[in-house]
């Protein structure tokens, strides 16, 4: 349900920027371009978070969320948002691991998974899967959207 959610703001957001300014008896240049821009907000948004996907980092709901809140927010404040929650999750993840007890546990795998970046397939290091943590992004992305909107109302 939370996907379909996502999936109709996606391709609301486009309208719903153009009515904003048809609604303001913008000239049609400036609709378009308020369109054009929540379509380009989406396509930035999307590529940090599909190579993470495609790196298994992060999940399909995380790039639904980003992917969307480019759309909506548009370039600019679209990337500083997802900028914003990835620096949140930086300082949440590892205050959650070290409550959870497995903070050395994640920091070993990702030393691992660093070498095995430089080693040949039959010197890499196998890593235990059940050693895997979770993190969810989406408090961390809310963070990094309120903190965004706070700088640029504390702008105006």
């Amino acid at each position: 349900m939370p996907g379909t959610f996502l999936v109709v703001a996606l391709l609301l957001a486009p309208f719903l920027h153009a009515a904003r300014f048809l609604a303001a008896h913008a000239s049609s240049e400036t609709i378009y371009m308020e369109a054009s821009y929540s379509l380009g907000g989406a396509a930035l948004a999307a590529i940090v978070p599909l190579v993470l996907y495609r790196m298994s980092a992060i999940g399909g709901g995380d790039v639904k969320l980003l992917v969307t809140l480019g759309a909506i927010l548009q370039p600019m404040m679209g990337i500083e948002a997802q900028m914003y929650g990835f620096f949140a999750c930086a300082l949440l993840a590892p205050a959650q691991l070290a409550y959870e007890g497995k903070l050395l546990t994640s920091l070993r795998n990702a030393a691992k998974i660093f070498a095995n970046l430089f080693l040949p397939k039959t010197q890499q290091k196998s890593i235990d899967a059940t050693t895997y943590s979770w993190f969810r992004l989406g408090p961390a992305i809310f963070l990094g959207v309120l903190l965004t909107a706070w700088l640029h109302w504390q702008a105006t």
